[in-house]
């Protein structure tokens, strides 16, 4: 058994579920944490391998708890891997006040706190390896998604920015940028179709879960500052993110890929 521990959060449902079995299965010792955690108890039947933890992530005590849980149990955290998310889709002029804090309270403020109060930790101890999910809609923007889009954003900002900053001490850091991923966010995106246009318009095979599960596994093995998934959309992505004109050029063509996909996924 490694003696080492990973520290996966949105570990009850869609790609930190998978991502927690791929891990279980070749032998590693798991502390999960989730809103809701019936799908963990689930799927992992009380193994003795896997702890449990039922917390808000945008609270510094549920770090310092999973610090001390992880203290109690003599084994470091080797890896912290943020796979938590939400999304809302809603167009400026219409969206809910309430839903800023709800995407930058989980989205942000979540992926921020772990990733500083844990990161000291491995200072501390001189090791580990940060891994945070953002999304493509972190390095281009995507109307409609406005708040998912600043969310994702600033977790990619920021840890590319903790990355350099870690670096000299022994600690990775590194930003995943998927594209859309078959999860209860893909589900709840196309009750808002007209918001969620853009966001499918990419290939049209969505990802899976296993498509990024496999990414970070390399990731763990090979660490890197940045991986879009698929790099060829990420290429494009750039050049809109840079460029935002340029994306402007293509709207109503992707828009018109977008909804067509929507309707076929419905």
């Amino acid at each position: 058994m490694n003696p080492n521990l990973i520290l996966i959060t949105g570990a009850g449902s869609g790609i930190g579920l998978h991502l927690a079995a791929a891990l279980f299965d070749r032998g590693f010792t798991l502390l999960l944490v989730d809103l809701s955690t019936p799908a963990i108890e689930k799927k992992f039947n009380g193994s003795s391998a896997v702890h449990v933890m039922t917390g808000d992530i945008s609270k510094a005590e549920t770090w310092n708890h999973a610090i001390n849980h992880a203290k109690n149990l003599g084994q470091p955290i080797s890896h912290l891997i943020n796979c938590v998310g939400v999304i809302r889709p809603g167009f400026v002029a219409d969206y809910a006040l309430a839903d800023i804090d709800f995407h930058l309270d989980v989205n942000t403020k979540g992926t921020i706190l772990d990733t500083s109060i844990i990161g000291k930790e491995m200072k501390f101890q001189e090791f580990g390896h940060i891994i945070n999910i953002a999304s493509l809609a972190g390095i281009a923007p995507v109307s409609g998604l406005s708040l998912y889009t600043a969310s994702k954003f600033a977790v990619r900002g920021f840890s590319l920015a903790a990355a350099a900053e870690f670096r000299d001490f022994g600690i990775f850091v590194s930003v995943v940028c998927p594209d859309l991923v078959d999860t209860p966010m893909l589900t709840t995106q196309l009750d808002y179709p007209e918001e969620s246009k853009l966001s499918f318009s990419g290939p049209k095979k969505v990802l899976r879960p296993e498509d990024i599960t496999r990414v970070i596994l390399e990731l763990m093995e090979n660490p890197r500052v940045q991986v879009c998934i698929p790099e060829s959309r990420g290429f494009l992505a750039k050049i809109a993110g840079a460029w935002p004109m340029i994306g402007e050029l293509f709207r109503k063509s992707l828009e018109a890929k977008g909804q067509e996909a929507i309707q076929k996924l419905k």
